[in-house]
């Protein structure tokens, strides 16, 4: 286990062996992470949450309270099947409500932006807001977190926007 220079655990959090948090993360109380996770910098975990062998979060993740990993898509009690982890990877800057169900496998898209309570089981793209369940894609996000218009320009901070296989990316200045 390692963890990164200015991370805060709060109380009642586990993190188990060969998990790997960077620096200046915020891991809230009741969180367990690991083992064999992989944490970038900058993250928020609030209360509550656990992050599973399988899922890696990128640098600036936020994960709201109570959001919820799977690892194994089709669990039982009576059987042992973490041989059938599926990998689920969250990117730079991605925002998961608080609620919110990510089932394995999945890849969340860069600065992706997912609802309270969604249920997300399928691939999100870059900068797109996802809401419901299951969750479906209602428009964009801009990195700074506001809604973009039609046109994919932020309201609050102006950054505009180009359409790409992925999803969205900045426009060049």
């Amino acid at each position: 286990m390692s963890v990164g220079e200015g991370t805060k655990i709060w109380h009642f959090s586990h993190v188990l062996p060969r998990s790997k948090i960077g620096a200046r993360c915020n891991i809230g109380q009741n969180v367990v992470i690991g083992p064999d996770v992989s944490i970038g910098t900058n993250c928020n975990i609030q209360n509550n949450v656990s992050v599973y062998k399988g899922v890696t979060l990128e640098d600036g993740v936020f994960c709201g309270p109570s959001m919820v990993f799977t690892n194994v898509y089709n669990p039982r009690a009576g059987l042992r099947k973490m041989d059938q982890a599926r990998p689920t990877l969250v990117k730079e800057g991605a925002t998961l409500g608080a609620n919110s169900t990510i089932i394995c496998g999945v890849t969340i898209g860069k600065y992706a932006f997912v609802g309270a309570g969604a249920l997300v089981h399928r691939d999100i793209p870059d900068y797109a807001l996802v809401v419901g369940n299951p969750a479906k894609k209602i428009g964009y996000v801009c990195q700074c977190g506001e809604r973009l218009l039609h046109d994919h320009k932020c309201p609050e901070c102006g950054k505009t926007y180009n359409k790409t296989q992925e999803g969205l990316e900045p426009s060049p200045d």
